[in-house]
């Protein structure tokens, strides 16, 4: 029997700590002004979660529980290809929303992809009838839900046109900008938030390490030549793709 995920299992709802109603409102603001009937109604029904990383919090053709609302932690939203590679779709912290939460919740539809605890995470679960109260009833949700809709369907479009049409190198450069001088992470996180190998983004970090735009370690990544990996992010020097496009047609 397909273990489920921890979302999906969720029934009994508990009673939210005060630390976590505090934080839980820093994050979202939008709760913050309910009328208070129906904000005691809320706090009464969240469940609060608190899950090490690592944790599944729903797979693929679970139904959805109820709305993440995370405090704190990140969780990680993917998908496997047809050919088993695992692709990054987005994470998911502190005042966020998950995109595909709110998409089952509004379509009563069940998730086609899976959701997992990037790092330790505490989060609220909304039950599906406070959520469609509070859609209805209170502006400040509602604006806050479809705005963050509205920013993931355009993320995910860029990622599908970056799969779809942009090299490895591009993709990698682009995910390799943005994080300082450092970046920690591993080869395999960063082939999923590609859809890519584990092969094919070592190969080509090795290529830009030899160009001497980025230096490999154990665990990180130090960025060297910023100027370098923007320029091939928007379209990359031809040394640098074609050798990695000659070394994957040999594969």
């Amino acid at each position: 029997m397909r273990k489920r995920g921890t979302l999906a299992v969720v029934k009994t709802p508990a009673r939210t700590p005060s630390g976590t109603q505090a934080r839980l409102l820093a994050a979202y603001p939008s709760l913050a002004d309910l009328p208070a009937p129906l904000r005691e109604q809320v706090v009464r029904n969240l469940t609060v979660l608190r899950l090490p990383a690592g944790s599944v919090l729903f797979r693929e053709h679970d139904a959805c529980g109820g709305f993440p609302m995370v405090v704190s932690g990140r969780v990680r939203i993917s998908r496997v290809l047809a050919d088993g590679r695992e692709l990054v779709l987005y994470d998911v912290g502190p005042g966020e929303s998950c995109v595909l939460s709110t998409t089952c919740l509004l379509g009563d539809a069940r998730y086609n992809a899976h959701g997992a605890c990037e790092t330790d995470v505490e989060l609220a679960l909304l039950p599906r009838e406070l959520f469609d109260r509070l859609v209805a009833e209170h502006p400040p949700f509602r604006t806050a839900v479809f705005n963050q809709f509205g920013e993931r369907l355009v993320h995910l479009v860029e990622l599908a046109e970056a799969v779809g049409f942009q090299r490895v190198e591009q993709r990698l450069a682009a995910a390799l900008l943005g994080s300082g001088s450092e970046l920690r992470t591993s080869h395999e996180k960063l082939a999923q938030r590609l859809g890519a190998s584990r092969e094919t983004v070592s190969r080509a970090l090795k290529i830009l390490e030899g160009n001497g735009w980025i230096r490999l370690r154990r665990g990180a990544i130090e960025i060297l030549q910023p100027p370098a990996l923007r320029a091939i992010a928007a379209g990359g020097p031809p040394s640098v793709t074609k050798v990695t496009e000659e070394e994957q047609a040999g594969q």
